[in-house]
């Protein structure tokens, strides 16, 4: 602790990411990156990014990229922002929006939620997910907190329909409701569509899982206009250019890419289910799953037995050990040889722990 910090920094709690090893052996299945790689229009154009792009500092506004997302969309730009990762945009919703105030999510979600909480000293309220691990709708209905709200939720893969996110942000229009769609594009249904007569709906979203860009570092939200102005005040306090030219050429040109996204999509859902139905015959209990990978407990044997048993041949998923999950893994779905193998290493595993 050095003895210039304010007395914030020592009591803060930072999020802690997930490892990031650098083996060339070790199946990485505990981040979520996507399965395959970025489209072919992705790699074109950060190749044919030129020096003298370089060597200028990139567009603060991000016209190309937002006017992109704004079309595929279906909204106008002025209603789409840009950051570096849809973390950095979720910190500067925190501070625009909640800095100071109340705020509820789940009790087991994304971890980074109480972080910003406590950085910009908001009042956050943990709402317990239901035994299933789905969202208890009325409990959140139930507080005027602001909501801020994983669909996908993470660690789970459970998702809300559309119509259930309209009934929280209905229910309460003086209420301000986050969703963060951070595991857009692998069969949950989208909140974007409700912007448009909602002007207490912010949803925000990633192109690391959904594009195979997270080393890119690009995120994006979409809310009514007056919400983004407020994101771009924030934003040109701390950053005027969080997104360099790279990751604006590159991100652009994913988002371009519709075909890639639905057959990407499709590939890593198919994975997923051959993954789910696998583990399930070795007696696994699998939750249902709307994202790149999969929640999963053994009925007998300890998550953390199962997890040094995996590192142990070359395998890394995530655990955690809070107590409700702690026997429960979550694992990135990789590609099909990937998830090949990690079925048959769990087989052994199985054997050889229950005979």
């Amino acid at each position: 602790m050095s003895r210039f910090w304010i007395d914030k920094i020592s009591s803060l709690k930072p999020y802690v990411p997930g490892e990031q090893p650098t083996s060339e052996t070790l199946i990485k299945l505990n981040t979520n990156e996507h399965a395959l790689p970025p489209a072919d229009a992705v790699l074109t154009a950060v190749c044919n990014i030129s020096g003298e792009c370089l060597r200028r500092y990139p567009d603060p506004a991000a016209v190309r990229l937002r006017s992109a997302i704004a079309a595929t969309e279906s909204v106008s730009p002025e209603q789409v922002f840009v950051g570096n990762g849809s973390d950095e945009v979720l910190a500067h919703l925190w501070f625009a929006f909640l800095k100071g105030r109340r705020a509820q999510t789940l009790d087991t979600t994304y971890g980074f939620y109480p972080v910003w909480a406590g950085a910009y000293d908001a009042d956050l309220t943990e709402v317990p997910v239901l035994d299933d691990f789905s969202v208890d709708l009325d409990a959140l209905k139930n507080s005027d907190a602001a909501v801020v709200l994983a669909n996908p939720n993470a660690p789970t893969g459970r998702a809300l329909k559309r119509d259930d996110i309209a009934s929280l942000v209905d229910s309460n229009s003086d209420r301000l409701v986050v969703v963060d769609e951070a595991y857009f594009g692998f069969g949950a249904e989208s909140s974007v569509p409700l912007v448009a007569d909602h002007d207490n709906l912010i949803v925000t979203r990633s192109l690391s899982k959904s594009h195979a860009l997270a080393g890119m570092r690009v995120g994006y939200a979409i809310a009514q206009a007056d919400l983004i102005e407020g994101l771009n005040r924030v934003k040109d306090s701390f950053n005027s250019y969080p997104l360099d030219a790279v990751a604006q050429a590159a991100a652009t040109a994913a988002i371009e890419d519709r075909q890639w996204l639905k057959q990407a999509s499709q590939s890593v859902c198919n994975i997923r289910d051959a993954m789910g139905a696998g583990l399930e015959a070795i007696g696994f209990e699998v939750l249902p799953s709307h994202g790149n990978f999969i929640f999963t407990q053994h009925k007998s044997l300890p998550g953390k037995q199962i997890f040094d048993a995996l590192r142990a041949q070359d395998i890394l998923v995530r655990r955690w050990d809070k107590q409700r999950i702690q026997n429960w893994l979550r694992i990135s779905v990789g590609t099909m040889s990937q998830a090949e193998r990690l079925l048959v290493v769990m087989r052994e595993i199985v054997s050889a722990e229950t005979g």
